[in-house]
């Protein structure tokens, strides 16, 4: 029963910050052993893990985004939200917010594993 929905801006100019929300509806985004995670493909590419914010309100980020994405939540709308700043055209993709889960606790999100997605919204940056 857990549905999830990306809204955002669908068009973005370089340089700029853009956000996206994903609002989760049939479950709680405070569910023990969850990682809220934002995931992107660019065209022509595969998928690219963004980030996640887990159950506890703790973020994790990709490497290679960390320095210009940022990933918070507000619970009492059951919404997570992110936030890509310095924007460039390769940055363009479907953004897919999903439902993460570990099988164990003590594995990196490397393992995660997605019970739950989103139908991606796409953002295309260009001036």
């Amino acid at each position: 029963q857990i549905q999830l929905l990306e809204s955002g801006p669908g068009l973005v100019k370089p340089s700029q910050t853009f956000s996206l929300t994903c609002t989760v509806s049939g479950g709680s985004i405070t569910t023990n052993y969850h990682y809220w995670s934002w995931i992107r493909q660019p065209p022509g590419k595969g998928l690219e893990w963004m980030g996640a914010i887990a159950d506890s309100g703790s973020t994790y980020y990709s490497p290679s985004l960390k320095s210009r994405t940022s990933i918070s939540r507000d619970t009492s709308k059951n919404q997570f939200t992110l936030q890509l700043r310095s924007v460039t055209p390769e940055d363009t993709a479907v953004y897919y917010c999903a439902r993460g889960l570990k099988d164990s606790d003590d594995l990196t999100m490397a393992s995660l594993w997605y019970a739950s997605w989103g139908q991606g919204t796409q953002v295309t940056v260009s001036s």
